[in-house]
């Protein structure tokens, strides 16, 4: 069993406290993780500002370099943890043993982080539009009209609390340090092995150690993080959302209500749209906040609700090396049972009808986890309680609703497929400010331009726009 202590700005801190960390089916322990306490943090902190200035005395051309040498090393690479090594397959083993996801996944996933890492000249060009990143180091310069345009860092470090749930978050967090700017991360409980590996890979590919921490912990050190940081970003659900909303110091990652709009001009092909359905529904076994939770549509929504649950209805639970594996267990005692239950209970308002029921039950429970098997559900009208409604496995509703209410009905949404060739309706789409990243056109809501970021802007959270004149004379 590995020991993985406390990381206090690049140094391993034994902790006199410790989490084991434990397979989800077998109990097995995989690693005793140290637990750091806010008192640690509240010290630390104070040392906040040395990870900007260690990495600032590296030109960000250099720190891209690296982040491509540790592209390398996090996805083939064995690498230290704590007092033992992880190879890449031992990395994809743990990672699915305590979040639930299947193997097959967890490399996937580590493709993404790969993908990101190896591409990061593109993804900051992209984040900064083309912004000379000479000018995050300095503060100011010119970006090519003769104007001085200034950036002003916000935090020295960016403190990230993360979740368990789903590990291809972890892709927002890798542009920070080639922008100069250190890391504070809080693990989720079940999911310590991306932020230590990625930081090894980091360390070994030439980051400096005192430009990241990593404080595993309670919810009491998540708050801590967002207490003494300037900046943050969490994740969670709604009421975690509302806790923050106008808190310019947080941003907040919750749940994304994407979905799929087939508009009156095509929908009556809507046969044709099925597989994009299936897919954003249903791939990565519905964890993403990209993943469709709502299908809308103002006719033919029965036989497509009926179409989509018989693709992913008879889904069974498979071991999670097995490289079938589709759907992913709940490792947390007693939440599939709560989730299942709120469905049941919400389905029997009128107006809504569970497409799935004829495949099997949909609560699959086993000694230590539980799954949930996926979940079409039909709503006649967009005011069922069930019509917006996300959950964390492939769960989606496909709602009968007016073309003309849709936008005011569908609420916030992450992303929006609409799936029309209608000018007009196109161009309202556009305006409308609910919709973070729309999609014109037949894809499905988890395709990503990756140069596109689909929630916020890291470069906007991390630093201000300023005006700043030199007299030239001086």
């Amino acid at each position: 069993m590995l020991n993985i202590p406390v990381l206090r700005w690049g140094k391993p801190y034994e902790s006199l406290e410790a989490d084991e960390v434990s397979h989800f089916i077998t109990g097995e322990p995989l690693a005793r993780v140290g637990q750091a306490n806010p008192g640690l943090l509240g010290r630390d902190i104070r040392k906040v500002k040395q990870a900007r200035e260690a990495l600032k005395k590296i030109p960000t051309s250099d720190l891209v370099q690296m982040m491509k040498k540790a592209a390398d090393l996090y996805l083939n690479g064995t690498l230290p943890l704590g007092d033992g090594v992880q190879s890449p397959d031992d990395f994809a083993r743990m990672q699915s043993a305590t979040t639930g996801l299947p193997e097959v996944m967890c490399r996937g996933n580590m493709e993404k982080n790969h993908f990101v890492l190896s591409n990061m000249d593109q993804m900051l060009e992209a984040l900064t539009r083309g912004l000379p990143l000479s000018i995050l180091t300095q503060g100011y310069g010119e970006e090519g009209r003769g104007v001085t345009v200034s950036y002003q860092v916000q935090s020295p470090a960016l403190g990230m609390v993360l979740p368990s749930n789903s590990p291809g978050v972890h892709t927002l967090w890798l542009p920070v340090i080639p922008m100069q700017v250190g890391l504070i991360l809080k693990p989720g409980p079940q999911e310590p092995w991306t932020p230590y590996r990625m930081a090894t890979a980091f360390f070994e590919a030439g980051v400096p150690r005192e430009a990241i921490s990593i404080y595993p912990g309670g919810a009491d050190m998540g708050a801590e993080v967002v207490s003494r940081c300037r900046r943050t970003m969490i994740f969670g659900g709604a009421p975690t959302v509302e806790r923050y909303a106008g808190d310019p110091r947080v941003q907040v990652h919750g749940p994304g209500f994407s979905k799929i709009m087939l508009a009156d001009d095509l929908v009556d092909r809507w046969e044709d749209y099925i597989d994009i359905m299936v897919d954003s529904v249903f791939l990565n076994s519905g964890r993403g906040c990209i993943n469709c939770s709502g299908i809308w549509a103002s006719r033919h929504t029965k036989e497509i609700a009926a179409a989509v649950a018989e693709r992913i209805g008879p889904v069974e639970p498979k071991d999670p090396s097995d490289p079938d594996a589709q759907i992913a267990a709940f490792t947390v005692p007693g939440v599939p049972q709560a989730i299942s239950q709120q469905i049941d209970a919400l389905v029997q308002t009128p107006g809504a009808e569970d497409m799935t029921a004829r495949y099997g039950a949909r609560l699959v429970e086993m000694e230590r986890c539980g799954y949930l098997r996926p979940t079409v559900i039909h709503c006649d009208a967009p005011d069922h309680p069930l019509a917006n409604t996300e959950y964390m496995f492939p769960f989606v509703s496909v709602v009968k609703c007016p073309q003309d209410q849709m936008i005011e009905k569908m609420g916030p949404t992450l992303v929006l497929s609409a799936i029309t060739d209608d000018q007009a309706l196109r161009e309202q789409l556009i305006e409308t400010t609910g919709i973070d990243r729309l999609n014109l056109g037949a894809m499905p809501t988890i395709k990503m331009n990756w140069l596109q970021p689909h929630e916020g802007n890291i470069v906007d959270f991390l630093f201000r726009a300023r005006a700043l004149q030199i007299d030239e004379k001086k």
